[in-house]
């Protein structure tokens, strides 16, 4: 993704998320693997450039920014372990369909608070500069991030300290898992 302002990077991922939870729904039973390992990777590595570089900015940016930076967090760890649990029970799990269901909800959900009650006011209260220089960093966080959700490590201290050796654990399970000829 080009986009140079944080927000609008953001929400083209929102966008991308959405549709990546439409395919997922749409899948045969036996097709919705990769298109469910395409949008854990997407969700885990959005919300730990997220946790990394724009809420924390937010909590120093925005009217009532710790308010409004930990409600996002509790709603990001609510998503995360669902994913989790969802991750590692694979897409032929009996009660994937109705998991899906819930995390959609939830990740829709979350995504409209953000965009509402944090991507709004970041907006009105950063300059150009201020937002190209924050996408640069997303786009760093998001270029080594975990590629798979860790409930528990929702703060920029946390994915800082976790996150490399997380992402290197993750992206090595993924080369094995792709050699392996599994998706899952």
């Amino acid at each position: 993704m080009g986009e140079t302002d944080v927000i609008d990077l953001l929400l083209a991922q929102h966008a991308l998320i959405r549709d990546l939870f439409d395919e997922v729904e749409r899948a045969s039973p036996g097709g919705r693997g990769e298109a469910f390992t395409r949008l854990v990777r997407l969700l885990a590595v959005h919300e730990a450039a997220e946790e990394e570089i724009v809420h924390p900015y937010a909590r120093r940016k925005i009217d009532g920014g710790d308010g409004v930076v930990d409600d996002r967090l509790v709603e990001e760890r609510q998503a995360k372990e669902l994913l989790m649990q969802m991750d590692q029970a694979g897409p032929q799990a009996p009660d994937f369909r109705e998991n899906l269901l819930a995390l959609r909800a939830a990740v829709e959900s979350h995504a409209r608070n953000e965009e509402r009650y944090e991507f709004a006011q970041l907006r009105e209260q950063t300059s150009p500069a201020e937002r190209r220089s924050l996408s640069t960093g997303v786009k760093a966080a998001e270029a080594v991030a975990p590629t798979h959700p860790h409930p528990g490590v929702e703060s920029a201290v946390e994915n800082l300290l976790l996150g490399t050796p997380l992402a290197i654990m993750d992206r090595t399970r993924d080369v094995i898992r792709q050699v392996m000829g599994k998706s899952h």
